[in-house]
């Protein structure tokens, strides 16, 4: 871990070209000498509330606590008010990104009219401006209609990504998650769409992934950092270990460990879902679901997997840079190429700072985290998009 490679690079040991680059950029690399240049991380799976619940989270807060934790490129979920479902509801949006944005943010399309599963939403006249469809936080329970989104994604060279949620079963139970998949990757088959599945937390779920792939489906997912280190045993009547879905046994955690090792994970995604204080301070059952992510990912899963050798850093870099950017399409570099170009985007790290987790010091609105408290190793020091420093502690 301590030698460069591809996707970790020890300031002090950048050559003389690169360490005058970073110095036009106003960057006094001396300062940073024992830290560690990283790329700029990709999230798949943000909620930046805005338009419509600004009280949770605003474009300019949930940008900046990504800065902080070292994302430069994140995709927004469309369960907003309004709902991109159509042209005229996806330009609010836009427009907000446009304005106040600190990062890349890429919007995704709802697959239907407000989410409720009821209308497809105007996937042709949104496909341009969205990177992918989904109906994130709710399952899309009607099997007629996702067959349907399907065939229209495909045709317009778009993701289905799918929140696999079904009703029928409870919602803590696991096959309220890995019985929707297994319908949609049969639907898959039907139509050779291409398909994510977001925030897999099941064994089950593990398994009808790698069979998937084993036939040659176009079928990814990811999974989030509170599945790979929390177990349901370890669960506070608290609000902020609700999210949704939740948290497995100690077998599901280990199958997802097994998964991120082995390459049936693809990426690891934050979820980041803010809420105000008051939604999350009703206790476990009363609280609203969802938990905020961006500055503790790195962190948290630097030291629960890289520290203790279940990956290294360069496997941690394909979960949160390289796999998540190819399979949604953006370009990819290696620092080598990053730190080569004119207007180049990294972000740098001190990987043997140690400290807690406070929520008090977060950009985000949302405080809530079931990290809270947690010691951990990894501080972002800066982040750089396009070669402007956009995040600086």
């Amino acid at each position: 871990m301590r030698n460069r490679s591809g996707y970790c690079v020890k300031v002090k040991d950048i050559d003389m070209a690169e360490r005058v680059r970073l110095e036009s950029l106003g960057i006094d690399v001396s300062l940073f000498s024992d830290c560690y240049i990283l790329p700029g991380f990709a999230d798949v799976h943000v909620h930046l509330r805005e338009p419509g619940f600004l009280y949770k989270e605003t474009v300019a807060t949930g940008t900046a606590a990504a800065a902080a934790g070292g994302f430069t490129d994140i995709f927004s979920m469309p369960n907003l008010n309004p709902c991109p479902d159509s042209r005229e509801h996806l330009q609010v949006q836009l427009d907000a990104i446009d304005k106040d944005a600190l990062v890349n943010v890429y919007p995704y399309g709802a697959i239907t009219v407000n989410e409720a599963g009821e209308q497809m939403a105007d996937l042709e006249a949104i496909a341009s401006d969205v990177i992918a469809f989904t109906d994130d936080g709710k399952g899309v329970a009607s099997e007629e209609m996702m067959l349907d989104a399907m065939r229209r994604a495909h045709a317009l060279d778009r993701i289905i990504v799918a929140h696999c949620e079904d009703e029928n079963y409870p919602k803590a139970s696991n096959e309220t998650e890995w019985k929707q998949l297994e319908r949609d990757i049969e639907l898959v088959r039907k139509t050779g769409c291409s398909y994510h599945v977001c925030h897999i937390s099941t064994k089950e779920s593990v398994e009808l992934v790698k069979k998937a792939r084993s036939e040659g489906l176009d079928v990814t997912c990811e999974t989030a950092p509170h599945y790979l280190t929390i177990s349901n045993n370890e669960i506070e009547d608290d609000g902020r270990f609700k999210m949704n879905p939740p948290i497995k046994s100690a077998e599901d955690r280990q199958a997802l460990l097994d998964a991120v090792r082995d390459g049936t994970i693809d990426m690891l995604a934050t979820d980041h879902a803010p809420h105000s204080a008051e939604e999350k301070s009703k206790g476990f059952a009363g609280s609203a679901f969802g938990i905020v992510g961006m500055e503790t990912a790195f962190p948290v899963v630097y030291t629960h997997l890289v520290e203790k050798g279940i990956i290294d850093i360069d496997g941690l870099m394909k979960l949160m840079y390289e796999n998540p950017r190819r399979r949604f399409g953006l370009d990819v570099r290696s620092l080598y190429e990053e730190l080569a170009s004119e207007a180049p985007t990294f972000t740098v790290w001190n990987l043997d700072e140690e400290y807690s987790i406070d929520p008090a010091e977060f950009l985000s609105m949302g405080k809530s985290t079931p990290f809270e408290g947690w010691k951990v190793k990894g501080r972002c020091m800066m982040t750089v998009l396009d070669g402007k420093r956009v995040w600086e502690r």
